[in-house]
């Protein structure tokens, strides 16, 4: 048994916010190794008695059944981007602030161990909360759509993802963040003849070729728009390029990925139409381009009443959501949904990620006023 597969400790979901956000981020988890802590996730679930468990691959799915008139679901997906030496997590003092650094801190463990949190308290018999609650760990969120474990719910299980309200618990600094942009990634391909590099006048240098396209990124200006009172801004840039064989062949082929980052006003097909456009030039002179990876955004939807309630009770105004979160999915049933997250969405993917202490109890005060009835 690798080390990957080996069993978790037990999660103690009595212990602080702070604790159990630690043990979470010392049990890797890299997108598609999320088996263990699922294993750990859904081992602590069922052992708290009140919440109905069930588990679909390795996402799993509680939820309180007690006929309340509403009904708020939590997600949050339990897997990172890959390890940068920065597992196991430490605890530092930087500028006065208390920062528990590691892969994960801040997108998104801090929020998975909020959510725990809530579990523990109201999943358990005799709990009271205002609310039924349903809880959904998820597996697969950093890596292509296909692949999320949410949408495999939604395909198998999508009853257990309604409600009157969806709160992702991604990292937003602890502000509701309204909707999320919409993402596609391209790859434009521009041909070109191989020949030897001592004679490369017999050939077409496909990655010279490429200059245009990079020349049409470097002085686009991206979009900025208000929806509900939100500012959107949008981006268009290469995230890869590849070309050559060898060192000394002239390259008949250079590839050029390219990532759109599109605001909830457009489709997916508007959002693809444009970026037609936007390399028209390039596509008349011979450049193909692929489509890849295409998911939609979602709109504020600020004026639902479950949502507005809930921004009411986090007591701050909400801002748009720059990036593409999970509220996607749920806003494509119906069903409100917002970010609201200990981390600072900043910090996701660095090496230094961290999430500063004093930020963690305060999300979570915030999520058991609103849950029971309470004011925040």
């Amino acid at each position: 048994m690798s080390p990957a597969e080996q069993p978790l400790p037990p999660l103690d979901l009595t212990a602080d916010v702070l604790t159990l956000t630690r043990a979470l981020v010392d049990a890797p988890s890299v997108s598609g190794t999320e088996g263990p802590l699922a294993d750990a996730v859904e081992t602590a679930l069922r052992g708290l008695g009140g919440l109905e468990v069930e588990r679909i691959g390795d996402s799993v799915l509680a939820r309180t059944n007690l006929d309340r008139d509403t009904r708020i679901v939590l997600a949050g997906h339990l897997d990172t981007v890959p390890i940068a030496g920065n597992v196991p997590s430490r605890l530092e003092v930087v500028d006065g602030e208390e920062r528990l650094y590691g892969c994960g801190t801040s997108d998104m463990k801090a929020g998975d161990a909020v959510m725990l949190r809530l579990a523990g308290m109201f999943g358990v018999p005799g709990a009271q909360p205002a609310r039924d609650l349903t809880f959904v760990f998820y597996d697969n969120e950093e890596v292509e759509a296909v692949r999320n474990g949410l949408g495999r719910v939604a395909r198998e299980r999508r009853g257990w993802l309604y409600g009157d309200l969806a709160v992702l618990l991604e990292p937003t600094d602890g502000v509701v963040e309204g909707g999320c942009q919409g993402t596609l990634r391209v790859v434009l391909t521009v041909p070109g003849t191989r020949a030897h590099s001592a004679r490369s006048w017999l050939g077409v240098n496909a990655v010279h070729g490429a200059a245009g396209i990079l020349a049409t990124l470097a002085a686009h200006r991206s979009r900025e728009v208000e929806i509900d009172g939100l500012h959107y801004r949008e981006g268009l840039n290469a995230v890869r390029i590849e070309g050559g064989v060898a060192g000394n062949v002239v390259p008949d082929e250079c590839r050029v990925t390219v990532n759109f980052r599109f605001a909830p006003d457009r489709d997916e097909d508007q959002a693809l139409a444009y970026v037609r456009e936007v390399f028209a030039d390039a596509l008349a002179a011979g450049v193909t381009l692929e489509l890849t990876d295409s998911s939609g955004g979602a709109l504020p939807g600020l004026s639902e009443p479950a949502a507005a309630e809930f921004v009411a009770a986090v007591g701050q105004p909400a801002r748009a959501k720059l990036g593409w979160t999970d509220v996607a999915r749920f806003a494509a049933f119906g069903i409100p949904a917002l970010n609201f997250g200990p981390g600072d969405p900043t910090l996701a993917h660095t090496v230094d990620e961290h999430v500063r202490v004093d930020r963690l109890q305060p999300a979570e005060d915030a999520l058991i006023a609103y849950l029971s009835g309470s004011d925040a």
